[in-house]
């Protein structure tokens, strides 16, 4: 009985952030936010110390709605990097308010930041970043190594992840054995295995032939048309247009 009351103490001096973005093992990425948005951008900006200071994201706002394809596009230098940094949670602006599912970023802990952005966005890079030696189940099942589910479970979860991609029969081939769209593949179904809120793309097509890269982009298009937020960010202006809205970004400044 003491230790239940204790647990109960304890949560009770959870603060709200902390409550909202915890979560159980099986539980959607933006089950617990309602219908608030996705991404919220409120006048954030990113600025990197001098001598002299680098103005990389001008104060910007953006809205992505659940369930939202939305491309991000610019030339080298743009910005979209930094874009990706704090849309990502892996930078922290410099300026205004970032919510995520409707919590307010900028009042957690670091350490509760990493694990809203662990819980609710799942990243696909232009390189694939698949341990070679490693079968595709097991480079998806991984990437729960220290969520707290079981092993067993694990494995579930990424056969469900690679069926959901269309992979589930080449679970137990290594990444040499497979193409570029197949690993593009994998490392999506990484991305998805975790039920995230966002599905944060850094040109996904960028190490890809056409034939790949066309097969990948119908693979967005359908975990879109399923209700997944997709946010894209590329160079790309035909990648671009596969989105249901672009949003340029130039000399560090969104326009959406």
């Amino acid at each position: 009985m003491m230790n239940l009351l204790s647990r109960r103490s304890r949560q009770s001096r959870q603060s709200p952030q902390s409550r909202q973005s915890s979560g159980g093992e099986d539980r959607e990425g933006g089950e617990c936010a309602g219908e608030s948005p996705v991404i919220e951008l409120r006048g954030v900006g990113l600025t990197y110390p001098g001598p002299p200071p680098v103005e990389a994201l001008h104060p910007s706002d953006l809205t992505v709605r659940r369930g939202e394809f939305v491309t991000v596009v610019g030339p080298s230098g743009s910005g979209k990097s930094t874009f990706l940094n704090v849309a990502g949670l892996l930078d922290s602006p410099t300026t205004g308010r970032y919510l995520l599912d409707g919590i307010d970023t900028a009042a957690l802990p670091d350490r509760e930041r990493t694990a809203l952005r662990g819980r609710r966005i799942g990243f696909v890079f232009q390189s694939f970043h698949l341990l070679p030696h490693r079968s595709a189940l097991e480079n998806v099942a991984l990437a729960m190594l220290y969520t707290g589910i079981p092993p067993a479970r694990r494995l579930v979860r990424a056969r469900e992840a690679l069926a959901r991609v269309g992979l589930g029969h080449r679970s137990g081939a290594v990444p040499g054995r497979l193409s570029g769209g197949e690993r593009q593949r994998v490392a999506i179904a990484r991305a998805l295995v975790g039920r995230p809120s966002l599905l944060l793309c850094d040109e996904p097509t960028g190490n890809l032939d056409s034939v790949n890269a066309a097969s990948v982009l119908g693979l967005l298009d359908e975990l879109h048309g399923a209700g997944m937020t997709v946010l894209v960010i590329t160079h790309d202006p035909e990648v671009a247009r596969r989105g249901a809205r672009t949003v340029t970004i130039r000399d560090g400044r969104l326009d959406p």
